[in-house]
């Protein structure tokens, strides 16, 4: 069981055996498949209700079996959100998944190059590309989105379905990384990535 070695935050965080009732029942909520609580979530332990809300949301975005946009390029997103705002704890955690989800070292590497350029033309087109530029308009200039944005998905061939769960994932996104940015939560401790090795 996690017992908080090496736990990482600018606040307090609750180990498991200092849990109230109400906290480790929210504990139990937010085990990863590996059975250990990651730091993003723990942060969170001196308010478990900010906890409960905050697992809801992670699993509604990412790990809903209605999306339809294909889980690795879900982390994709997700990857590129968080190198737009420089959180590396999401980044680590994010891409580690997407990696693992493309299985294919070669083609890992060129998407990686090209979101770390900001560039992810070098390694997308049609409806990938547009909805990564999408994920950046929103992320760096939010209120300068305009209706164009969303029609130029669509013209790509992106259902609204798909639109409102890209929408989400930088949503959440900007909502974790803004987070973890400022609680200065750190992977020291964590198991990186969500998926476990076989």
């Amino acid at each position: 069981m996690h017992r908080g070695e090496g736990m990482s935050a600018w606040i307090k965080m609750i180990e498991d055996d200092e849990a109230t009732t109400e906290l480790n029942e929210v504990l139990e909520m937010a085990r990863t498949p590996h059975g250990t609580v990651d730091n993003v979530m723990r942060v969170h332990s001196l308010r478990p209700s900010t906890m409960k809300g905050h697992i809801y949301l992670y699993k509604s975005v990412l790990h809903d079996d209605s999306n339809t946009i294909p889980e690795w390029f879900q982390e994709t997103i997700s990857s590129y959100v968080s190198i737009l705002n420089e959180c590396e704890y999401s980044l680590s955690n994010h891409w580690a998944n997407a990696k693992h989800l493309i299985n294919d070292n070669k083609k890992s590497e060129k998407i990686k190059e090209a979101l770390d350029k900001k560039r992810p033309e070098e390694a997308f087109s049609g409806k990938e590309l547009e909805l990564l530029k999408y994920s950046e308009k929103l992320t760096l200039s939010p209120s300068k989105m305009e209706e164009k944005d969303v029609k130029s998905l669509k013209e790509k061939g992106v259902s609204d379905g798909e639109i409102l769960e890209a929408n989400q994932i930088i949503c959440y996104f900007n909502y974790v990384n803004r987070s973890i940015n400022g609680l200065g939560v750190s992977t020291k401790g964590d198991i990186v990535g969500y998926y476990k090795n076989k």
